[in-house]
């Protein structure tokens, strides 16, 4: 038996234990479906953020702010298990070393493709980059709204969750201010 088709039977067993009929027409093929995006939706767990960005890492002299700003994310609150999305703000301070633009976003990819909560996301998002990068600083501003509030619990529809997380040249509230000016902007 694959993995999906591991999955895709405890899916069906919920379905079960729902009170629905698994073998309606309208339900034959959804915990193989459920199984299938639940497999996409984690995928995160399988990659490796710092290979990611030494696989795009080069020597450079450049010294000042680099911000890759509005990272669109979706993600999976390991509380419910429901979505939260957003975006994600990235800046470093190269030291010596810059990577590839588009492997920051990736990096935030794979740390929003497992199940999370949006705090530890952004701390493995700047952690991760460090690691890679060792920068002379690094900043990472997550807004997200998340579907555990706004569908269940409180009910709170539009309600939007900021958190951030800084390192190294980004402890001066000189230099988190430009960045959060430029992110603003």
């Amino acid at each position: 038996m694959t993995t999906t088709e591991e999955i895709a039977a405890h899916y069906k067993e919920i379905l079960r234990l729902l009170g629905e009929k698994p073998e309606r027409e309208g339900l034959l093929k959804t915990p193989e479906r459920v199984a299938k995006a639940m497999q996409t939706l984690t995928r995160g767990y399988a990659m490796n953020p710092e290979a990611t960005l030494l696989s795009a890492r080069f020597s450079e002299p450049y010294d000042q702010m680099v911000i890759v700003r509005d990272i669109h994310f979706f993600s999976l609150c390991e509380h419910h298990m429901l979505p939260f999305y957003g975006k994600v703000h990235v800046a470093y301070i190269p030291n010596g070393y810059i990577t590839g633009l588009s492997k920051i976003a990736r990096v935030v990819d794979i740390f929003s493709h497992r199940l999370q909560v949006q705090e530890r996301m952004t701390l493995q998002i700047r952690e991760s980059i460090e690691r890679a990068l060792n920068p002379l600083g690094v900043m990472v501003v997550a807004e997200a709204r998340h579907m555990c509030m706004q569908m269940r619990g409180v009910e709170k529809e539009g309600s939007l969750t900021t958190t951030s997380d800084f390192s190294g040249a980004f402890k001066q509230a000189k230099t988190r201010e430009e960045f959060l000016q430029l992110i603003r902007s």
